[in-house]
């Protein structure tokens, strides 16, 4: 079962939930991490403000891109993750993918000299408490908010 959304660029997205049982595939992944009771977000140098993620290294499980990209663009460790859904978004223009979507306890953040393409971590309550004006288009896409209800109904987050 999945849901259908249409992106900012009016491709068509296809989000699943997904368990315990399913294999994370997908050639992206999105971090929804938590520390001491907030969301961890990163603060992109050109997009703004999104949760960590990004492209998989060739034979990079899932997994082990969400350890690097978190720590990369946050200086954060993993306590626990669990994978919880997956989107594929179907360009008419453009290169299609598919990303696996991990929520995320954070047992440490280490400054970092260079968080490469962010300008490191920043913490809020909740999405609505992040400014408008400094929001990625990321945090505005309706998958990624599927994702966060996902990861409050699950109890992970309030």
């Amino acid at each position: 079962m999945y849901m259908k959304f249409k992106d900012k660029d009016n491709d068509n997205v296809y989000l699943s939930y997904k368990d315990k049982e399913d294999i994370a595939d997908g050639n992206h992944v999105l971090i929804i991490p938590k520390y001491k009771n907030q969301l961890l977000f990163t603060n992109h140098k050109l997009r703004g403000i999104e949760f960590p993620g990004g492209k998989k290294e060739n034979g990079e499980t899932s997994e082990a891109a969400v350890a690097r990209e978190l720590f990369e663009e946050t200086g954060a460790t993993i306590a626990q993750c669990e994978y919880i859904a997956q989107y594929q978004v179907q360009r008419v223009n453009g290169v299609s993918f598919t990303k696996d979507v991990f929520m995320v306890n954070v047992s440490e953040i280490s400054r970092q000299d260079d968080y490469l393409e962010t300008n490191g971590p920043l913490f809020y309550k909740n999405i609505a408490d992040v400014p408008e004006s400094k929001k990625s288009y990321l945090l505005k896409d309706d998958a990624i908010l599927h994702c966060l209800e996902r990861v409050i109904s699950l109890g992970f987050y309030k």
